[in-house]
């Protein structure tokens, strides 16, 4: 009896060693796939910085590039941040120069035709007061009539509020049909009439 279990233990051991060697092989295929770059891994948004391009030197005999020393051609972060909010502006160059330290521009002078149709727009007489003026409108406009910003924002007009019919009456006209034995679309349909809403109606 002792022989058949002294014979199947080499089996055992054969196969504890199949299955440690299949579980290596398998950790190895993925530092395998890594090493060699088949494994795709996308960038981490927060963690990508991007980086000033390469620009020609004017000249070729510039000093060398010393290690840890900041780029010539790299932005501030406070400068790229304010170009992004268009607080700055670019210049021939590609640099990013924000408005605070970017030099007034030199009035060109007009032409002749120009100026003429300057004065014929009436652009010398241009309320600088005009965006709060035609704020005040649109805002008492608005408050005016509430279905201006509907048909304004929707192109919708009022809609008709339809016909409602009074429930008891009409009720009372179909028994009366029924007995005198006439249709039931003999006769006038009863409805409710709206009242008309007072000036200071659904402000208070």
């Amino acid at each position: 009896m002792r022989r058949p279990i002294l014979a199947g233990r080499p089996l055992r051991l054969l196969s504890l060693a199949a299955l440690a060697a299949g579980s290596l092989a398998l950790a190895g295929c993925d530092s395998t796939r890594e090493a060699l770059g088949i494994t795709k891994k996308s960038p981490d948004e927060f963690v990508v910085v991007t980086k000033a391009p390469l620009v020609l030197p004017p000249e070729f005999g510039l000093r060398p590039p010393e290690p840890g020393a900041p780029r010539p051609q790299e932005v501030p972060a406070r400068d790229r941040a304010a170009a992004a909010f268009g607080g700055a502006s670019t210049d021939a160059a590609g640099q990013i120069t924000p408005l605070g330290r970017r030099a007034a521009p030199a009035a060109t002078p007009r032409s002749a035709g120009e100026q003429a149709l300057l004065s014929q727009a009436k652009a010398s007489n241009v309320d600088p007061d005009i965006r709060r003026k035609v704020n005040d409108e649109f805002t008492q406009l608005a408050e005016r009539d509430s279905r201006f910003v509907d048909r304004l924002m929707f192109w919708q007009g009022p809609t008709d509020p339809g016909v409602a019919i009074d429930p008891a009456k009409e009720a009372q006209r179909l028994r009366e049909n029924a007995a005198t034995g006439k249709p039931l679309t003999a006769g006038t349909v009863p409805t409710i009439k709206r009242r008309e809403r007072g000036p200071l109606e659904g402000i208070f």
